[in-house]
This record gives C-alpha cells, structure tokens and sequence, in this order.
C-alpha cells in the first residue's frame, strides 16, 4: 500500500432546457457505455436508490448512482481521456428536476436565484444552502472538472447530485492533491479509455440546518480506475497499477492520507464499513487487460 500523505418554482420547472439534462432510471441502459464493459458496479447499498444518467449539451456525460434518503451520491462514474487538469469557473450550481417529481423531463436545471430555495428541491436533494453554514465542509464532485477533457464535459460536473460534502482540510490538502495524481499518471500511461468510478461510504452523521439532519457525510471517499489498454513499459513504480488500481481515504481533519490498494482490497475495505454485499464489484471481472483478450482471441484463431 502506499500513502499519500420559490414563487419562480414552477416557471423553473417548466422552463425547458437548452443545455442540461438528465434521465432518472430504473437501470443505467442509457448510459451504460460510462462502465466497464458496460457493467456497473454490483453490490452497492441504499435506502431509496437513483440512477441518473447525466446529460449536458444534448450528450451524455457520466452516470451517478443517487442515494435519495441521504441527499448524497453513492458513486459517479465517468471516462476519464488526456486532460489538462484545468477546473471550470463560470458554471452555475445546477439540480435535478427528476428527483422533484417522476413527472419531469431530463432537464437539470440551474438552481433558482431567489433567497430561499423551493422546499419541492430541498426536500428530494442537497442544495447550496446547506453548505452555508457547514463551514468545516466544501462541496466536492465525485467526477471532478479537473479529470474532464473538454469544457462542456467540465461544465456537466457542476451539479449538487454529483457533489458530497468533503473536510475543507482533507480536501485541499489529500483528496485534490491525489486527483492530480490519478490525472497525471493515466496521461502518461494509459493508452486509451479509463473507466473511472469514485464514491463515499456513508459516516452515519448528517450536516444540519434548522434543526434538520439534511444530507449525510462521508466517512471515506475513494476511487478506482480501470485502463484495459496501457503502456507495458512504464516504470516499475507504476507498472503494477495498471490495468487497475484504487484508492480511499479516511473524510476527517487528521489522518487523512490516501491509500492506495488494489481494486479486490478496496472492494473487500467496502465490504467491510457495511457499504455493499458480499458480491460488491466495482469492475467486471475485475478489470482485465486488453491484451488478455487479445491472447484468447488469438488462441481460438488458431488452427488445429
């Protein structure tokens, strides 16, 4: 292992939408193409479960797994392709309609700019308000800008149905630092898609407001890759991460060092916080090579 140290609610409803959108699902078949071999995760736990596939400019983005009951994502999981590491500054704070009512469209939808947010919003997800006081807390993107490409892919990262509240400490210090990492390392080293999905396990305490437990706080947050075609020569310090590998960390003011563990170790560290069943999967079959199925296929091509 190693460490690294509102009276405009209803016209906002019905206003359409230009630029966002979102489908919330029974099964992630729209966007199943953001998986490995389009499988999602297994084994994940929730009272009141959510897909969503997020959509942004008449495409879709990435695809997030919604726990309702808690206001928090469970996992977003997303493509990661070369990236400049660059954030975006100037996208509004968005939410999604579909979680208000089964009867909305897809369209996400920037949050209304009135004092008090309508109480159909709040009451089916987080909203900035219950940042205001949390001072502790900022509102981190489980798919981040930073490991987005293009600025449409950035901008569709800024949604609160993506966001959990993370340790201001933690994140700047830990969590930031190893996202920069995980961007640099699969630039150099990964040669195609990587397949990414980042989640929390749930502490059991909540960020209050008015008296009012209102969304629950992480007590980890990790992250795991999957990179079926990679570069074969790179250094031995990384060569054993590949095609593969995952990281989690502790959401707490001190020792908040990241650890990075093989995929099965982060899958059994889930299982262990009561975070999934005992078939939990993050990647099909564990993320395989692509040069395994290019043996297979070669030894089947063989003539007898």
């Amino acid at each position: 292992m190693h460490l690294f140290c509102t009276c405009f609610f209803c016209f906002s409803l019905l206003a359409p939408s230009t630029l966002v959108s979102a489908s919330v699902l029974d099964s992630f078949k729209d966007c199943s193409h953001f998986f490995y071999m389009h499988t999602p995760p297994a084994g994940m736990r929730g009272s009141d479960l959510r897909r969503v596939c997020q959509k942004y400019a008449d495409k879709l983005r990435y695809a997030t797994l919604y726990d309702s009951s808690r206001r928090l994502p469970l996992y977003s999981a997303y493509i990661f392709q070369k990236s400049d590491g660059k954030r975006r500054m100037d996208t509004p704070w968005m939410y999604e309609p579909q979680l208000v009512s089964n009867d909305e469209s897809g369209s996400m939808r920037a949050l209304p700019l009135t004092e008090d947010t309508p109480p159909l919003i709040e009451d089916s997800q987080a909203v900035l308000e219950d940042y205001t006081d949390a001072v502790e807390y900022k509102r981190a993107p489980l798919n981040p800008d930073q490991h987005q490409s293009e600025p449409d892919d950035k901008s569709s990262t800024y949604t609160l149905t993506n966001v959990v509240p993370l340790i201001t400490h933690f994140l700047d210090t830990s969590w930031t630092p190893y996202l920069n990492i995980i961007r640099r390392r699969l630039n150099n080293f990964c040669h195609g898609k990587s397949f990414m999905v980042t989640g929390v396990t749930v502490s059991g305490g909540s960020l209050r407001r008015d008296n009012r437990d209102r969304l629950a706080i992480p007590k980890h947050v990790w992250l795991a890759y999957c990179c079926p075609r990679f570069d074969h020569n790179s250094p031995y310090e990384v060569r054993f991460m590949f095609p593969g590998y995952a990281g989690y960390a502790l959401n707490e003011q001190t020792d908040h060092s990241v650890v990075e563990v093989p995929l099965k170790t982060l899958e059994s560290f889930l299982k262990s916080q009561a975070h999934g069943d005992s078939d939990l999967t993050i990647f099909y079959k564990g993320c395989v090579s692509e040069n395994t199925f290019r043996k297979k296929r070669d030894l089947t091509s063989v003539p007898p």
